[in-house]
């Protein structure tokens, strides 16, 4: 989660400012307890790799004007609506969600690395990344070019298997995502659907939600599953071929078949399918393959 700080120009945006702070402080309270140290960067490291996203942001920092909760509201709703109707995620989930995790936009993930959603690095990440403590010390965490990309990568983040089921909901139906994102797992803290609950009609965040048809949703729910299970498919071949010693893969050059790779190996080509947890005859130059049992 962010820790964030938050400034105010009146009475009205320090209120709000102070709810929020709250919130986070509440949300993250499960993790605190736990840190430790991250063992695959050095705080020496973590610091000089800060130190350089900072210098490379530098202009963008020192011009940056802080958001309260409205003007981050109006700053961020385009872009919630449109992920709401490519997937199906609430608007108003996805702002609330944007407020809580980033401190209202001024969080330090969100000004320097414009993180607005707290998502972490993971083996597929291949951006630059940035430093900071959170369920361990020095825990990495995605830098994006815009925030609108960290909105996008927060919608892309939750077409996951454990989060198929919400994509099911009608895309106004903020409490079902609410109570169904903890259910799922995204937080630890057992008050999360009330607090972003809270957030989302504190400031009327449903108006910018919109009801869909019954061929809409289905449509829609049928492609975004689809995206969902390619992304599961493709973790499990990764997984397999991170966990196969080098002498069982092979890597496809030009004029490879799955059927002559398969006679190649003493395989058919099911078996050779079976391994590599593949749902058709698609193959590509560069792919890598398990070939032996």
């Amino acid at each position: 989660m962010i820790y964030a700080s938050f400034r105010a120009f009146n009475l009205k945006q320090n209120i709000s400012c102070l709810f929020i702070a709250a919130v986070l402080l509440s949300s993250c309270s499960a993790h605190r307890a736990a840190l430790t140290s991250n063992p695959f960067i050095s705080s020496r490291e973590a610091r000089k790799n800060n130190e350089a996203i900072q210098k490379s942001r530098s202009e963008a920092i020192s011009n940056y004007t802080p958001f309260t909760v409205y003007s981050y509201i109006d700053r961020f709703k385009t872009i919630a609506i449109q992920e709401m109707n490519l997937y199906g995620i609430p608007a108003s989930i996805t702002l609330a969600q944007g407020l809580f995790e980033s401190g209202n936009g001024n969080g330090d993930l969100a000004k320097i690395a414009n993180n607005h959603f707290g998502i972490k690095c993971n083996s597929d990440w291949k951006g630059k990344s940035y430093y900071k403590d959170d369920d361990l010390g020095n825990d990495c965490f995605r830098v994006y070019d815009r925030p609108e990309d960290s909105y996008r990568d927060h919608s892309e983040f939750l077409k996951k298997k454990r989060y198929a089921a919400l994509f099911e909901l009608d895309k106004n139906d903020y409490k079902g995502w609410a109570y169904g994102l903890k259910q799922a797992g995204y937080a630890t803290n057992p008050k999360y659907p009330d607090l972003i609950i809270g957030v989302i009609e504190k400031y009327h965040l449903d108006q910018y939600d919109r009801p869909e048809g019954e061929v809409q949703k289905i449509k829609r729910e049928d492609r975004v599953l689809a995206q969902i299970n390619q992304n599961i498919g493709q973790a499990v071949k990764d997984s397999l071929v991170q966990n196969t010693p080098p002498g069982k893969l092979y890597t496809i050059k030009t004029g490879d078949t799955l059927y002559n790779i398969s006679k190649r190996f003493g395989l058919t080509v099911d078996e050779l399918k079976a391994l590599n947890n593949m749902a058709d005859n698609t193959i590509k130059i560069g792919q890598t393959l398990v070939v032996a049992k």
